[in-house]
């Protein structure tokens, strides 16, 4: 009995979006339907995102949002509270010990990696390794979770999938099974299909990776031109912003793979540039360029990190996935 009355206490200590003033159940769906399913979503959302999801008018969405932040407490906190915060993080195996050595240890939750390269690198491999990866358990290198894989271009590969698992010793449809894929087919889809993940994980799902591959191509295609840059890039910082606000709030590793070209005004060492210039750039944690190297193997170089020096590493793709050496 007392048991019980303990957890109707702490359900009741639970705050909803319709303890906020002005948040009423029909408003509460709008914003849920919208991705908004907790305070601190509401907190950092803008007056006119707010505004726009819940059709409450500008000034009625400010006032929700304070509230939501008086009752969230936000402000500052010393350091060794955010240490403690930052032991919730964990990493993901990519198979290879040297590319894990590279990146401190595996991809970082609550942080967004890069992968850019030129065609046949090895970006979407290493997607296609981590989704089977973090299926794993901690020990492992995992996170007993399963994989959000947003494809642009095609080239996701339930087949490459499943040489992934037999390597790992694991039942490839069950593997399959916890890797949801979703074609993209322009920006906008793209944009809507990471607004569904947050409902995903409220319904239950654990997901612990999300990928994009690739972040770039549909913002590259549909703007084309330096007429459109300006709109490209407004659209760009907005969907990274998006994916930030994802991997921070529910502990998840984000992986993108980024396109790239040549500078021309580049004239000694390798001109290749990763699309999306200083947005994505500053945006990504972690950016690692990857280039084919001698024998069969691969070079990850990485380019940013917020704690980690620059450096560089070999691996090798194999039948069974990333390693070491060739296999």
């Amino acid at each position: 009995m007392a048991k019980k009355k303990e957890k109707e206490t702490k359900e009741e200590k639970e705050t909803k979006i319709t303890d906020l003033p002005g948040v009423g159940p029909a408003v509460a769906t709008k914003l849920e339907d919208a991705g908004y399913f907790d305070l601190m979503s509401i907190a950092v959302a803008s007056p006119a995102e707010l505004g726009d999801a819940s059709g409450l008018s500008e000034a009625s969405a400010r006032k929700v949002i304070q509230a939501a932040r008086k009752m969230m407490n936000l402000g500052f906190e010393d350091a060794s509270e955010y240490l403690k915060k930052r032991e919730e993080i964990f990493k993901l195996s990519t198979g290879s010990k040297n590319f894990n050595a590279l990146i401190g240890g595996g991809i970082e939750t609550k942080a967004i990696t890069e992968l850019f390269g030129a065609f046949g690198s090895g970006k979407t491999q290493i997607a296609h390794a981590l989704a089977v990866n973090v299926q794993l358990p901690r020990e492992k290198g995992g996170a007993s979770g399963k994989a959000v894989y947003i494809d642009t271009e095609g080239t996701f590969r339930p087949e490459r999938i499943k040489q992934f698992a037999e390597g790992i010793g694991a039942d490839p449809s069950k593997i399959l099974k916890n890797i949801l894929v979703a074609r993209a087919f322009n920006s906008d889809h793209q944009m809507l299909l990471l607004e569904k993940i947050p409902e995903m994980i409220k319904n239950g799902e654990p997901i612990k990776l999300l990928v994009i591959d690739s972040l770039t191509a549909h913002f590259r295609a549909e703007f084309t031109g330096r007429g459109q840059l300006a709109d490209r890039q407004q659209k760009l910082n907005r969907y990274i912003h998006q994916l930030s606000k994802l991997s921070d709030q529910y502990n998840l590793a984000v992986l993108v793979t980024n396109q790239v070209m040549a500078n021309p005004a580049m004239m000694f060492g390798d001109p290749t540039t990763a699309i999306g210039g200083h947005i994505v750039g500053h945006a990504s944690t972690f950016r690692v360029y990857l280039r084919r190297g001698k024998k069969d193997s691969r070079v990850a170089k990485l380019i940013d990190s917020p704690n980690l020096p620059d450096n560089e590493t070999v691996f090798f793709i194999t039948t069974n996935g990333i390693a070491d050496e060739e296999s």
